[in-house]
C-alpha cells in the first residue's frame, strides 16, 4: 500500500496504476498539491500548468483503464530542469538574457523519450543562469532552498529538480551535470542523483560546455534512476556525439548486486578536507557495502586537484554562452557570472590544449585503476549544504564554486558514470550523499552496486519536514 501518493516512488506509482490501487490523475493532483503548499517557501519550480499536466494525467489513466500503458512511465508526474528544451513551454535558463517570447515547438531528446513514454510533464525547475554553478539561484528565478533547512541551499546546479523530488513535488526530474550538478543537489537534498557515462543519454543542442556536460535523473530510489535511464538512453539522430543504445535495460540490471565487487574508496582523492560528520557519515557507509560482500580497500590516489585544467574548460564555454548575447550582456548577467567571467578571462588555444591534456591523463589513470578495480567510491562533497544565496560558505577563502565540489567535477573530465545516494545526515539533520563511480560505460555495474547498498538501510524513505507554514520569502 502506498501511505501518500506524494511520496511515492515512479516504480511504486507504475505498479499502484498496474493494480488498481491509484491512478495517473490522482498521483498528478498529488504532486500539484504539494507543489501549491511547499513551494512558496522553495521556490523549485519556475513554470507550473496543472490543466495540462491533469490533461495528460487523464489521458494516461484512459490508456491503464484499457490496458494499454503507452511506454515505461505512463502517468508518471515528471519535472523538467529549465535548461532543457520543452515543446510549447519557454527554456529560459535562469537568464534575463532569455526572452519568453518565440514557437518553443522543439523538445531535447531526454523530453521527447519521456512524452513517447507516457510521462505527465508538471512544469520546469529552477536552474542557476546557464547552469553556471554548484548552487542555484538566478537573476530571473531568485534562490532555490533546501527542503531540509530552507535556510540552506539546495545545492545546484539542477536543484531546483533535487528540491521537488525531495519535498515530494513529482517522483523525480531530469537535470544536467556538467561538472557535478546532478550529484551535488542530490548529496545535499537526500535524493539519488545519476550522471551516466557522457553519450549514454543523448544531447541536444550541443551543450556550450562541450563534452563535459551530461543529463540524467534525479530520483526518490535508485529504481527509478535506473528506470529513467532505460527511458533516456535511447538514440536520437541530432547528437552525433551520443553512443549506441544500450543492449540491457539499466533496471533489470539492478539485480546483479555488489557481492565479490572490488571497491577502491578514497576519502579525499589526495586533495580534499571532509567536514567530520561527512567523514563519518561515509566510513559507516563503507563499512556496510564491506558487511554487504564487497572487496573494499581504502586508497591513496595521491592526486594533485585538476580543478585549473576544468576551470579552462568550464569557464570558456561560459564565457562563449554569454558572448552570443551581445557585448552589453556582461551587464545583465549574475554579478557573481561576470565577476568569474573576469577572474577566468583570456584563455588561448595552447591552455585549453593543455587542459585536454590533463583531462586525458587523468582519463588514463581511471582506466588503470578500474582495471583493479571494479568501482571507486568517495564522498559526494566534502561539507553538508550551507547557507542559500550564496555561491561558497561563509568564510571561504575561493570565490569559485569548485572551491567546496572537489570530488564531483573530475568525473565529468573523464566522463564517467557517477551517482550520488543517501548515505546519513549530520546532527543538524542535513543529508550526506555517497558517490559511486564506476568506468566508462559501467553504468549498470555503478546502478546495481548503489541498489544493494539503499536496499540495506533506508535513508531513501527518509523525508524533510513540512515547509506549509515557511514565510522565508525565496523570490528576491
Amino acid at each position: 500500500m502506498i501511505d501518500a501518493l506524494e511520496w511515492a516512488t515512479a516504480t511504486e506509482l507504475l505498479a499502484a496504476y498496474r493494480s488498481g490501487e491509484a491512478s495517473p490523475v490522482e498521483a498528478t493532483r498529488a504532486a500539484l498539491d504539494s507543489i501549491d503548499r511547499h513551494d512558496a517557501g522553495i521556490n523549485a519550480f519556475c513554470l507550473v500548468e496543472p490543466e495540462a499536466a491533469l490533461q495528460e494525467a487523464s489521458e494516461s489513466e484512459a490508456r491503464w483503464r484499457r490496458n494499454e500503458p503507452r511506454g515505461l512511465a505512463d502517468g508518471v508526474p515528471t519535472s523538467i530542469k529549465d535548461l532543457l528544451l520543452t515543446r510549447g513551454w519557454p527554456t529560459l535558463r535562469g537568464s534575463m538574457l532569455t526572452s519568453p517570447g518565440g514557437d518553443w515547438d522543439e523538445d531535447a531528446p531526454a523530453i521527447a523519450r519521456l512524452r513517447e513514454n507516457g510521462a505527465v510533464l508538471l512544469g520546469k525547475v529552477t536552474s542557476p543562469e546557464f547552469g553556471w554553478k554548484g548552487v542555484t539561484d538566478s537573476p530571473r528565478c531568485g534562490v532555490t532552498r533546501n527542503p531540509w533547512d530552507p535556510t540552506r541551499t539546495s545545492g545546484g546546479s539542477s536543484g531546483g529538480s533535487a528540491a521537488a523530488v525531495s519535498q515530494g513535488m513529482g517522483p523525480w526530474s531530469v537535470g544536467t551535470d556538467g561538472g557535478g550538478s546532478i550529484r551535488i543537489p542530490a548529496g545535499f537534498t537526500g535524493t539519488v542523483g545519476f550522471k551516466p557515462t557522457y553519450g549514454t543519454v543523448p544531447l541536444y543542442p550541443a551543450s556550450p560546455f562541450g563534452t563535459l556536460a551530461h543529463a540524467g535523473p534525479i530520483t526518490r530510489s535508485v529504481e527509478d534512476a535506473a528506470l529513467m535511464m532505460d527511458i533516456l538512453s535511447q538514440p536520437d539522430a541530432r547528437d552525433w556525439s551520443a553512443g549506441p543504445a544500450p543492449t540491457r535495460s539499466f533496471l533489470e540490471s539492478l539485480g546483479d548486486g555488489l557481492r565479490g565487487r572490488s571497491i577502491a574508496f578514497s576519502p579525499d582523492l589526495g586533495y580534499g578536507i571532509n567536514h567530520p560528520e561527512v567523514e563519518a557519515a561515509v566510513r559507516s557507509a563503507v563499512g556496510l557495502l564491506r558487511e554487504l560482500g564487497a572487496d573494499v580497500e581504502e586508497i591513496d590516489l595521491g592526486w594533485s586537484d585538476p580543478v585549473d585544467a576544468y576551470h579552462v574548460l568550464w569557464f570558456s564555454g561560459a564565457a562563449k554562452v554569454v558572448e552570443g548575447y551581445g557585448p552589453r550582456a556582461i551587464e545583465r548577467i549574475d554579478p557573481h557570472l561576470a565577476a568569474a567571467l573576469e577572474r577566468h578571462a583570456g584563455f588561448s588555444a595552447s591552455d585549453f590544449l593543455d587542459a585536454t591534456a590533463v583531462r586525458m591523463k587523468l582519463g588514463r589513470e581511471m582506466g588503470l585503476l578500474h582495471e583493479q578495480y571494479d568501482l571507486l567510491v568517495t564522498p559526494t562533497l566534502p561539507i553538508p549544504a550551507f547557507e542559500a544565496g550564496r555561491d561558497v560558505p561563509a568564510g571561504s577563502d575561493s570565490q569559485d564554486w569548485t572551491s567546496w565540489t572537489p570530488y564531483t567535477y573530475p568525473f565529468n573530465l573523464t566522463q564517467q558514470p557517477a551517482i550520488s545516494v543517501p548515505c546519513g545526515f549530520t546532527s543538524d539533520a542535513l543529508p550526506v550523499g555517497l558517490q559511486i563511480i564506476g568506468p566508462r560505460h559501467g553504468d549498470a555495474a555503478v546502478l546495481s552496486v548503489a541498489a544493494a547498498y539503499q536496499g540495506a538501510t533506508d535513508w531513501c524513505r527518509r523525508r524533510p519536514a513540512t515547509t506549509a507554514e515557511l514565510s522565508t520569502p525565496t523570490r528576491n
